[in-house]
């Protein structure tokens, strides 16, 4: 793997760092419910202020449409990070305005800013190239920035103007998180250490067509949980009641039960499910075998909500018996406390494979946290759901690519 690190930025004291992290956490009635991506910041943000460089961090959190939304507001962050810095972290209540550059202005050797959402701006993520361009430009003339680290890696798969134009317009390098991350993708598409199980759950298919497609040659074994699950049942001719199904996908995925019984791979589906009367944590619900779905109480109207204890077993043998384990998406809905069982034996399981366990970031990340595990349970914990994916598909990134990423 190539690309270039902190060490090409050469001396940074005195000199002011932007930074682009991936803080988009979780909110509830303000408060931060899971502080994990803040986390996987800290040892870049330590390293450059360990160097006397000064910090002004910017990131996004939800999707604003280009104008202040006061539930947006990165300052819940701000104090997340001082306390997690053991120092001030000074807060400016705009991105290019009078507040950032007095925020950045201010800063001393080693201390840090946090600038209001990126997405506060319509030039963030605009699809003109020149208006992201312009925006980025003002970022760099606002905070009178000397250099670039990209560190979010949950946003480099996007074309935005601080992961793309910031890197083009200043000395750039990758962070160290990004580098960890990119060490253990590589890991999995490269050379994995076999038996190689890859667990994919969710909501659609058509989200992980290009991851199935992409290692379907590498694995020994792919777990289907989910509410893909049940496409991939209907492809095998059973009745799935009124669970989710995207009946568009069906052709795809015979298609791929084709291709792996003529790669050896194995495609395991589930054999029972847990089927409920509604969608709803107080929902009726029962265990039943994976093709007699509609024959429930609930009839045609059942709805497929988690993987049962059967499959959730035989799962959880597979990965504790592999090597490589890769992990995206969530075996049931796991927010609802009686369909949630699937998904926790998914990660127990994964806490005890001897080699490289990963949870694929996402929704996997949120659910293992919900349910009580620890990161240091886990091999690694990506911070980049759609961003894993894609690279597993094989794409290229472009916030890797303006950073002369090249695989090894």
């Amino acid at each position: 793997m190539t690309i270039r690190t902190l060490e090409s930025l050469g001396s940074l004291d005195g000199k002011t760092v932007i930074i682009r992290c991936d803080l988009n956490v979780p909110l509830k009635d303000g408060t931060i419910t899971d502080d994990g991506r803040i986390r996987a910041s800290l040892p870049t943000l330590q390293a450059l202020a360990s160097q006397g460089a000064k910090v002004v961090i910017v990131s996004h959190l939800g999707r604003p449409e280009g104008t202040p939304e006061a539930k947006y507001s990165l300052a819940p962050v701000a104090s997340r990070l001082s306390e997690l810095l053991e120092q001030p972290v000074a807060f400016a209540d705009d991105t290019v305005g009078a507040s950032a550059s007095k925020a950045a202005g201010d800063l001393e050797n080693g201390g840090f800013a946090l600038l209001e959402n990126l997405r506060f701006n319509p030039g963030e993520t605009s699809k003109d190239d020149a208006e992201r361009r312009e925006f980025a430009e003002r970022l760099v003339a606002t905070v009178f920035a000397d250099a670039f680290v990209s560190d979010g890696f949950g946003v480099v798969h996007r074309k935005q103007a601080s992961v793309f134009e910031l890197a083009e317009l200043l000395p750039s390098a990758a962070g160290l998180l990004i580098e960890t991350e990119l060490d253990v993708l590589e890991k999995l598409t490269e050379k994995p250490t076999r038996p190689y199980a890859v667990v994919l759950g969710g909501s659609k298919v058509s989200d992980k067509l290009g991851v199935i497609g992409h290692l379907l040659p590498k694995v020994d074994s792919l777990l289907i949980g989910g509410g893909m699950l049940f496409t991939f049942l209907a492809a095998q001719g059973h009745q799935v009641g009124a669970s989710l199904l995207e009946k568009d996908q069906i052709d795809t995925v015979k298609g791929y039960l084709d291709t792996a019984a003529e790669l050896g791979v194995k495609i395991v589906l589930p054999t029972d499910v847990v089927v409920a009367s509604k969608f709803g944590a107080d929902a009726e619900h029962t265990v039943t075998s994976a093709e007699t779905i509609e024959e429930t109480p609930f009839g045609e109207s059942g709805l497929g909500l988690d993987i049962g204890p059967e499959t959730a077993a035989t799962f959880a043998s597979i990965i504790e018996s592999a090597h490589t384990v890769f992990w995206n998406g969530p075996m049931g809905v796991f927010e609802l406390a009686p369909f949630a069982e699937g998904t926790r034996s998914i990660a127990a399981a994964l806490t005890k494979v001897d080699g490289l366990g990963v949870v694929g970031g996402g929704d996997s990340a949120a659910a293992v946290r919900a349910l009580g595990f620890t990161d240091d349970q886990f091999g690694h914990i990506s911070t980049g759901g759609g961003a894993s994916l894609e690279f597993l598909e094989g794409k290229r990134l472009p916030g890797l690519d303006v950073l002369g990423w090249t695989a090894s």
